[in-house]
């Protein structure tokens, strides 16, 4: 049983931002169901690269759900769609502000037959403000934000990080915590409620440490010149002999001391929050003297001491860390389709409700029959809906 056992979800988002929210709830034990178009779906099924011709992104993003294809812009699919949601406890969308308000399947609508439904509108802008209709991705909001622009080294342009943080940080894990704190409300209250979660606002609370120290100095920050973006030698990323790199995150000086001992520059201690032209030099030196040896020299050196210095991965190194596999962050599963495939583990430990892979990524509609007959549809009607173009093909037929 896990956390969110017995909780029922009704995704109707794409990609990654809102995928990514239910695949936590799901990996927790929710029982959550993908509201796909008929033929089409979730884009990102048909992303490449794949396995045998199935997205590795849906692969890995849509485990432990199901899928039902269903026609929203029918009469009939809407009805299906509100049968669902009375027996909803969760909807998760991710449309432009208005979409399902036109369809007539809003918050507003679906709460008169369901006042316990908790309904997250996740959103580029949120669903207010001169924005709110505009299209954007990740590079967008955290343009926006003010995150890119603190990304990159000094004198140099920003750099686009290569994971997507307003999509994961700012939209999925804000959605999901803020799904979870209204469980909890209307456990105590016995009323659901809406939910505008937009991806800027989230990527600006990112903001925290650089916003307080701008709003009490007034000093705009600048890229590349702050304690933890490049202003310190002591926090810095160095290239080593055979061409890989360490990161080095002595922001105490408990840590740059232990540093400068077992390196040989004692001399160097007193430097560690020494003015700009100083620490410029010094990070010359250091990357001088850290080319003098392999990455594992340095790391068998100082890695497990005292001195928060460590390796930088690429993916195909990340898995085979021994703190990685201790953790259960690899796993595998099997696929109908795809065989046995290669997948994240699970992020929270639970004492008593862990997370667990119970089934793969589903199919396009693989469980559209089978979520109709739980609404009392006979097999005859389930193939008069497919007939009108409101489910999809069977699912065998797809494979």
């Amino acid at each position: 049983m896990g956390a969110l056992s017995g909780v029922k979800v009704l995704d109707l988002t794409r990609l990654l931002p809102g995928p990514y929210c239910t695949l936590m709830m799901a990996d927790y034990g929710a029982e959550v169901i993908k509201v796909e178009q008929p033929g089409e779906g979730d884009y990102i099924r048909w992303r490449k690269p794949g396995i045998n011709g199935i997205g590795a992104r849906h692969l890995t993003i849509n485990r432990n759900k199901k899928s039902i294809e269903l026609n929203l812009k029918t009469e009939e699919g809407k009805v299906i769609f509100n049968k669902l949601a009375a027996e909803a406890d969760v909807i998760i969308e991710s449309f432009r502000p208005g979409v399902m308000e036109r369809l007539g399947l809003g918050y507003e609508e679906i709460s008169k037959k369901n006042e316990g439904i908790i309904y997250c509108s996740l959103t580029g802008y949120g669903q207010t403000g001169p924005y709110r209709n505009l299209p954007g991705h990740d590079v967008n909001y955290i343009g926006y934000s003010g995150i890119l622009g603190l990304i990159g080294e000094r004198n140099g342009k920003p750099i686009v990080p290569g994971v997507q943080i307003a999509d994961i940080g700012g939209g999925a894990l804000l959605s999901l915590s803020a799904i979870c704190m209204a469980l909890f409300h209307r456990e105590r209250t016995g009323k659901g409620q809406y939910i505008d979660v937009s991806m800027l606002d989230g990527a600006v609370t990112w903001l925290y440490a650089a916003v307080s120290d701008f709003f009490a100095s007034n000093e705009v920050p600048e890229r590349g010149k702050n304690r933890l973006d490049g202003k310190y030698a002591c926090y810095e990323v160095y290239e080593t002999k055979d061409n890989k790199f360490i990161s080095v995150g002595a922001n105490e000086l408990k840590f740059w001391k232990k540093i400068c001992e077992l390196i040989g520059k004692p001399e160097w201690i007193e430097l560690h929050e020494a003015p700009d032209d100083v620490q410029v030099q010094l990070k010359k030196d250091l990357a001088a003297l850290c080319k003098t040896r392999t990455q594992k020299e340095w790391l068998d050196l100082l890695k497990y001491e005292d001195t928060c210095v460590g390796p930088v991965y690429d993916i195909d190194e990340v898995f085979d860390d021994p703190q990685i596999i201790a953790r259960d962050m690899f796993t595998k599963m099997k696929h109908p389709i795809a065989g046995e495939i290669n997948q994240i583990g699970f992020p929270i430990k639970f004492s008593k409700t862990p997370g667990v892979i119970q089934s793969h990524a589903p199919l396009l509609g693989e469980h559209t029959d089978e979520i109709l007959s739980r609404l009392n549809y006979s097999n005859k009607q389930i193939e008069q809906l497919r007939e009108n173009g409101v489910i999809g093909e069977k699912q065998l037929e797809q494979a």
